[in-house]
């Protein structure tokens, strides 16, 4: 079984994260096939637009956490440049990516739908930067993309405290741009993902590519390098992957 599907809609490409099992955790087999699929996409004058969603009823439950290689620093930063490279494409890349989400968009899967240039969510829907929980601090992109759309402070409050917002409060702060009723988010996206197909395409990329490096775009992915990989090796980290999968309370120590 694929588990990324690519549906195509007139000018809009979906892309599907495919194991429904797992809630869609973002696992590294995961992420090689997205980027796979995205590399023709952006390349292909008759995708006009991205949208991104998850199969069953999570968007994406985070990072796949029995992947994760505890006190290994070598590997994590070898996964993290890996990831950059998918993040790179959705951030920057010239095709405008809408996400639609239902369920869970936890960890990870926070930060995709904070990458998408619109955000269309379930009433249902909820979002957590939940990160803190597993001794690590926010990847794919957040560091950048969050500030952008909430405001700095209230970003940073986020991923301190690890907080999960319902989709009502996530549009109020600004992470989600439209809401729907539970099951409608991939109609919706769809609905605005049809508005690019008759935007001139060079304009969109442009604007997408510059408003990456306005933000420093490179900047924040190469904290994350050096910061979540040493993370990575914590003992916090440990703990907190053993917690998970103990259905536990963490107990950090800060080593």
């Amino acid at each position: 079984m694929p588990l990324i599907e690519i549906e195509r809609r007139d000018a809009t490409a979906i892309v599907r994260l495919n194991d429904p099992d797992r809630r869609n955790a973002l696992s590294p087999e995961m992420r090689a096939e997205m980027l796979d699929a995205l590399d023709p996409l952006m390349a292909d004058g008759a995708c006009r637009c991205l949208l991104l969603t998850g199969a069953g009823s999570s968007f994406c439950a985070g990072g796949d956490l029995k992947s994760m290689r505890s006190g290994d620093p070598i590997y994590a930063r070898h996964r993290m440049m890996a990831t950059h490279r998918l993040v790179r494409l959705l951030a920057a890349g010239p095709k405008p990516v809408v996400a639609a989400v239902e369920g869970h968009a936890f960890g990870a899967g926070f930060s995709l739908a904070a990458l998408a240039d619109v955000c269309v969510a379930s009433r249902a829907a909820t979002f957590g930067a939940i990160f803190g929980k597993v001794g690590l601090m926010a990847d794919l992109g957040l560091l950048w993309s969050l500030p952008q759309r909430i405001g700095a402070a209230r970003a940073k409050r986020l991923m301190l405290t690890a907080g999960v917002l319902g989709a009502d409060e996530a549009a109020e702060l600004g992470l989600v741009d439209a809401l729907c009723e539970p099951g409608g988010a991939l109609d919706a996206a769809l609905e605005v993902a049809a508005g690019f197909a008759d935007r001139a395409p060079l304009p969109v990329a442009a604007t997408r590519s510059a408003f990456a490096q306005m933000g420093d775009l490179d900047r924040a992915l190469a904290l994350e390098v050096d910061l979540q990989s040493a993370l990575m090796a914590s003992d916090d980290h440990t703990e907190g992957r053993a917690a998970f999968f103990e259905r536990r309370d963490p107990v950090f120590r800060g080593r």
